[in-house]
């Protein structure tokens, strides 16, 4: 298996993005018949986590014709970020913060943003990127859109609606357990008021404002399915699909178009490691990936991001208010799958996993067996986070890992 890693394996010249690309270029031939590339992360505060994410993003767009970012972000509030992208004048800084998440309030996070506008600035049409946010919840932008269009074009319907979702700009999700789901109803109720009336309201406000309140309704749906699902495994299985069919509706060309054939699209998808794998976000709960890979097949690739040591950012307990702050941690012993890759194959690589289709039954039945690694979220145990780790079946979970020796923590905008 060491042997094989050795062969197989894509080091990495470096982290950072700009600049040659030669190193990469084993890792996107693999990916010559793919449309969707999910990047995975250990942990959400890894600053070389985002620098290589940045740097695979770059390559993907310049040299494969990928043409959009999706983001384990707010859906309603990543639309303003794309806007910034598209060259409408703004505060980025801003703008990710508005995107509801403290993991992608980061410098690594701002410079991606700003490549891609500047990339856009001097891009062919088709060859133009955008941004979305894949993740229902923090819908306070969309609350916003709905009630001012129906202030103009149903006046009476536009402080009811507005008190009624309310709830949906800052709730969580699983914080409003409702077996009746009343706020879901009152979602939908506003859904079936803006496509019963479209013809009519698109001759006051015009389609396209008509089109985006009504895809800013469906938002809202999903997100108070989420808040007022009970905080269990029903809850994170709605959410992951819910992720898997905003990735979706860009691919198969639901989502507002974007300058590129959407017949076309080719997607780059970020989030944590448990969300892009193939197989399950947690027991019994399907992960973004695995929805991806079962509609897609081989045209989904999932790339899931392993560390040896050094220090990233979370919150510490359970309380969700706190700040995220560094947390150190020691390399894995003998045994884990991060220990395996260092051994084979020193410092910063790639390797991709289908290459072992055709490999020798060795290292194939190792591939498919069980083995321990890394696996942190934005909030971690207190004391006992050193002590986690995290079952893997590599060649069931992913198509290819990346493997980064030392992590530093990401660094947060002020």
């Amino acid at each position: 298996m060491t042997d094989w890693l050795a062969e197989h394996a894509c080091r990495l010249e470096r982290l950072t993005a700009g600049g040659r690309c030669q190193d990469l270029a084993p890792f996107g031939a693999a990916l010559a018949e793919v449309r969707i590339v999910g990047l995975g992360e250990a942990t959400h505060g890894t600053r070389e986590f985002f620098q290589l994410k940045h740097r695979i993003v770059e390559f993907l767009v310049m040299e494969a014709g990928f043409t959009t970012l999706a983001l384990e972000a707010s859906e309603s509030a990543a639309r303003a970020v794309d806007g910034y992208i598209q060259g409408r004048d703004g505060d980025l800084a801003e703008l990710i913060g508005r995107l509801g998440f403290w993991t992608w309030h980061t410098e690594e996070m701002l410079a991606l943003l700003a490549w891609m506008r500047t990339h856009n600035q001097s891009a062919a049409p088709g060859r133009r990127v955008r941004f979305v946010g894949i993740d229902p919840q923090r819908s306070g932008a969309s609350v916003a859109y709905v009630t001012d269009f129906l202030r103009r074009v149903a006046p009476a319907e536009a402080a009811v609606t507005q008190s009624a979702l309310a709830p949906l700009s800052t709730a969580r999700p699983g914080s409003r357990p409702d077996p009746e789901q009343a706020l879901r109803a009152s979602a939908e109720r506003l859904l079936g008021l803006l496509t019963d009336r479209q013809a009519e309201f698109a001759a006051q406000a015009g389609a396209a404002e008509t089109e985006a309140a009504i895809d800013h309704a469906r938002v809202l749906v999903r997100s108070a399915d989420l808040v007022t699902l009970p905080f269990d495994a029903r809850l994170f299985t709605a959410r992951d699909r819910y992720l898997a069919d905003a990735v979706s509706a860009v691919v198969d060309g639901a989502e507002a178009a974007g300058p590129a054939d959407s017949s076309e699209e080719k997607v780059v998808v970020w989030a944590h490691n448990g969300h892009v794998s193939r197989g399950h976000y947690m027991p019994g709960v399907p992960a973004l990936g695995h929805h991806l890979h079962e509609r897609y097949g081989d045209a989904y690739y999932s790339l899931g991001m392993l560390f040896g040591a050094g220090a990233f950012r979370a919150r510490r307990g359970g309380n969700m208010r706190r700040p995220a702050v560094p947390h150190r941690i020691s390399r894995l012993g003998a045994g884990s799958l991060e220990a395996e890759l260092a051994q084979a194959v020193p410092g910063d690589h790639l390797v991709d996993l289908r290459a072992a289709r055709t490999a020798p039954a060795e290292v194939r039945d190792w591939l498919g067996k069980q083995h321990l690694h890394r696996s942190f979220g934005a909030n971690v145990p207190r004391f006992t986070y050193r002590l986690h780790h995290a079952p893997i079946v590599p060649a069931q979970d992913y198509d290819g890992l990346a493997y980064i020796d030392t992590s530093t923590c990401s660094r947060p905008l002020p």
